[in-house]
């Protein structure tokens, strides 16, 4: 009895020996097969798929939907060649908007850039600068005329202060305070009372000659103002001057010149020329300014600005007409 028990005990040894010496090799099969499979990028045997698996029909392209992401997030991620088109555009736009923004923030006034047409201002503005201007109670320099930020020749020569090359501030005005004329940029030469015989007093004489006040349709000053003047030109705007109006008040400033960017202002005078099809004459009394903002609306300005005129100059807000 007990022989074939012990046998029986032993060969079921030997089975069971034989079965744990085999248990290695099949996790190393089943292994091996996961491994082929993951790299061909089948599933693995259990069901589930690789940790590495690469779907390539999805590499590379954007999954991104209205439905599942919404249209802010589609709009931003999209590949869409349309959607790109557009995305570009928008973000041009607002990035214009955002400088035009800053720049209406430091200088106070709208539109804040004139682009040089002409050149009664030479050789301090020249043809096709850009100039940024800005409100007259902005960056203020020392003595200006009282009730004002501006400085006028006059007073900026005793305390040597400059601005484009010369004592006194530069200005932009509307001739007469008409809202239909076109505005003038010129600098500002002394400041007057009303009542003051500013010929005979103030003027300078190599300017107005031999000139009294009876000769000066603006002498005895009406009111209380500025006396301006082109730098390229020989006489003031009150007198024999380019841009011909009275006494300039302080009311009638819609800002001063403060920085010159050379050359960046044709940029604005080519359009001018695209669309209007009509050249001013450019004379020594008269300089030409366009106004430049790209976000002005209204005929040919809504593709960049309104029109100035300046140095015996004219802005507008379309295109400058011959005065």
């Amino acid at each position: 009895m007990s022989g074939p028990d012990s046998g029986d005990h032993e060969r079921g040894g030997e089975s069971t020996d034989a079965l744990s010496s085999d248990q290695p090799d099949a996790p190393s099969d089943r292994s091996d097969d996961w491994t082929a499979s993951a790299g061909g990028g089948d599933d693995r045997p259990d069901g589930r798929s690789s940790p590495g698996r690469t779907d390539g029909s999805n590499a590379g392209s954007s999954s991104v939907t209205i439905e599942d992401d919404g249209v802010v997030r589609w709009f931003v991620r999209s590949d869409d060649d349309t959607v790109v088109f557009v995305r570009d555009i928008v973000s041009s736009v607002a990035i214009v908007a955002v400088i035009g923004l800053v720049l209406f923030g430091v200088s106070g006034i709208w539109p804040p850039l004139v682009a040089v047409e002409s050149g009664s201002m030479e050789p301090n503005m020249e043809r096709g600068d850009l100039i940024f201007v800005v409100d007259t109670d902005r960056f203020v320099g020392d003595d200006p005329a009282e009730g004002t930020g501006v400085v006028p020749l006059e007073h900026a020569e005793q305390t040597g202060s400059e601005s484009f090359g010369e004592s006194g501030d530069v200005i932009v005005f509307r001739p007469n305070g008409n809202a239909h004329e076109t505005p003038v940029i010129h600098r500002a030469h002394f400041w007057v009372e009303e009542g003051d015989n500013w010929v005979d007093e103030k003027a300078d004489e190599a300017v107005v000659g031999d000139a009294t006040c009876d000769d000066v349709p603006t002498c005895p000053a009406a009111h209380d103002g500025f006396i301006t003047k082109g730098d390229a030109n020989s006489g003031y705007d009150q007198y024999r001057g380019g841009a011909q109006t009275d006494v300039v008040e302080p009311d009638w400033v819609t800002g001063k010149a403060q920085y010159r960017i050379p050359w960046l202002g044709y940029v604005r005078l080519f359009f001018d020329g695209l669309f209007s099809g009509l050249v001013v004459p450019i004379t020594s009394a008269h300089t030409q300014v366009t106004v430049v903002t790209g976000l002005e609306s209204g005929g040919v300005q809504s593709a960049i600005g309104g029109s100035l005129a300046v140095a015996g100059t004219s802005v507008s807000t379309a295109l400058a007409s011959e005065r």
